[in-house]
């Protein structure tokens, strides 16, 4: 992977993040590295469920493997509060 695909996956996985964030109700205690993180894994489980039913590729915009990115995120982002919120 080169540079401009590392800094591409880090732009999407924190716009991935902070919309995982923004469709789950309340706050979230959890911090900005946390976000990033669940938004890049989110971005890449995301793609390659989207490829899985064949909706990646379309033409124009990606809506549905978009969604999927956001609902995997918000799913993300309330495991790591949880887990966060044990301690």
């Amino acid at each position: 992977m080169e540079i401009s695909g590392i800094f591409t996956a880090i732009v999407i996985g924190i716009v991935i993040g902070i919309l995982g964030r923004l469709v789950i109700p309340g706050r979230q205690r959890i911090g900005v590295l946390w976000t990033i993180l669940v938004g890049i894994a989110a971005a890449l489980v995301g793609t390659a469920v989207a490829g899985a039913f064949g909706v990646a590729d379309t033409r124009g915009v990606d809506w549905i493997e978009l969604a999927m990115q956001v609902g995997l995120a918000a799913v993300g982002v309330t495991a790591v509060e949880r887990l966060k919120g044990r301690r």
